[in-house]
């Protein structure tokens, strides 16, 4: 049996040598089941999937030279003991013994060495832990006792575990109940899913309404591909939950997030995911192939984003525009349209744009010298990326007088000179986004405060009437 036992405690002030089998009463021991809640160990899968995409992470950005995910506090198997629920009964319980000159060691036989080790370090209330170095000891080995233990113990634990003679059970006084799993809310799964995210893949049906196809047929098509993006959205951001699980605790909104709050055990987590996504493709393949491999070049793509591309400065805001008009060719492809040049470059300019103004947002939040969390941004750099914004969104102003003036507006539209009416409008909401984001009177996402803003609401709603009046 391995074990960690301290030559020096902090006693009285200073640094002294203590012997424990000269203190007043006789050492305890206790299992380290008993100061954890029984739900709050990750169970295997969802920790060997965490593991498992980490070290593809890993595996994939080391060439590169980009820095992969801390994963500090993390032991090798995969348990952090900061997302763990320990039982703040059972510590208090053994603030106590060691206040009455006890010794208290944290032992285990079915928990591995370096899941003992996190969590006696990180509840720092134990004169020593020892701990199997495998998931069981040899039957012969199990007769082992810390030569401090073997003039007698008192152990709290197991009832299966077989005690010397030397050695009393007790029974822990004041225990919390070791609850059921608790009940997942509604709204705790809506969070999870990020369904008020879905708006965004409204994009879909863009393709629809450009290429003027009204028909039931298309339009029920752009839906079944509207559902599927959703979906594949939800297990990508799940993912991403997952992964920056630490990053969010730290966060003042993310930690809130169902898996940081520990709302939803991570196995669960896992779980919807999967659901998520096996649900996606089966509906993306249900509408052709070619929607499939748009949908699953989405996800490779996000989560590429997720693990790695979201780290390097500038490169994260082109991601994000390219998964936004992703969704627009997506929408082209299932009903089988041309995917319009124009639509297309009008598309990553304004999201360009609207990705900018979010990392902007996020650096205006922080400190002075403060380096965005798991960004390659500096708080310097926000002036930059607020002038990178205006231009990218007045791009995309010019790319739409440029189609107005094209030969395939003609080919759409019987008075296409009404569509310079709706050129006023674009440059006053993209004025006006900037504006509001330089004064903070957005939170987070740009695109979210669009779908919330009554001003966006109008301006959208009269350049859909405009383009109507101009068929």
């Amino acid at each position: 049996m391995r074990a960690s036992v301290p030559e020096r405690v902090e006693q009285g002030g200073g640094d002294v040598l203590r012997d424990p089998l000269r203190s007043k009463g006789r050492p305890l021991v206790v299992d380290v089941d008993e100061v954890m809640r029984g739900s709050s160990v990750p169970p295997e899968i969802a920790s060997d999937l965490i593991r498992r995409f980490r070290a593809f992470a890993a595996a994939i950005t080391a060439p590169l030279g980009a820095q992969a995910p801390s994963t500090h506090g993390v032991d090798a198997s995969g348990f952090d003991p900061s997302r763990a629920q320990f039982d703040h009964d059972a510590v208090r319980f053994l603030l106590q013994v060691l206040g009455e000159g006890r010794p208290v060691y944290l032992c285990s036989e079915t928990h591995p060495e370096p899941f003992v080790s996190a969590v006696a370090q990180h509840l720092g209330v134990f004169t020593a832990w020892a701990a199997a170095p495998e998931r069981q000891l040899p039957a012969a080995q199990r007769e082992e006792l810390l030569p401090v233990l073997r003039q007698g113990f008192d152990y709290i634990g197991s009832a299966a575990v077989v005690l010397p003679d030397s050695a009393s059970r007790l029974a822990r006084p004041g225990r919390s109940e070791p609850s059921a799993p608790a009940q997942v809310g509604m709204r705790s799964w809506l969070k999870l899913f990020r369904v008020h995210q879905y708006a965004k893949n409204a994009l879909v049906l863009v393709p629809l309404l450009t290429a003027h196809k009204f028909a039931p047929g298309s339009a029920a098509t752009s839906l079944l591909a509207v559902i599927a993006f959703s979906l594949c959205a939800s297990g990508a951001y799940i993912l991403n939950d997952l992964l920056d699980v630490e990053a969010d605790r730290a966060h003042p909104t993310k930690r809130n997030r169902p898996i940081a709050s520990g709302a939803i055990p991570a196995s669960r987590a896992v779980g919807a995911m999967a659901l998520a996504l096996v649900a996606a493709f089966a509906i993306a393949m249900s509408i052709s192939i070619e929607f499939g491999g748009v949908l699953l070049g989405y996800f490779a793509l996000t989560t590429s984003y997720s693990f790695w591309l979201k780290r390097i400065a500038t490169v994260d805001v082109v991601v994000l525009a390219t998964l936004y008009t992703v969704r627009v060719i997506g929408g082209a492809v299932a009903i089988s349209v041309p995917m319009s040049e124009w639509l297309l470059a009008f598309s990553l300019f304004i999201f360009m744009s609207l990705a900018l103004v979010k990392r902007y947002i996020e650096l205006a939040s922080q400190p002075d010298g403060a380096v965005l969390a798991a960004r390659g941004y500096q708080v310097e750099d926000k002036s930059m990326i607020a002038i990178l914004a205006a231009a990218s969104g007045f791009n995309a102003v010019v790319i739409f007088t440029l189609y107005i003036s094209s030969d395939t507006v003609r080919a759409l539209y019987s008075h296409p000179q009404l569509l310079w009416v709706g050129c006023p409008i674009l440059m006053y909401w993209i004025g006006r986004v900037m504006l509001f984001a330089q004064r903070g009177l957005i939170d987070d996402d740009p695109v979210i405060f669009a779908l919330r803003d009554r001003v966006s609401w109008v301006a959208l709603g009269a350049i859909g009437a405009i383009m109507l009046a101009a068929i």
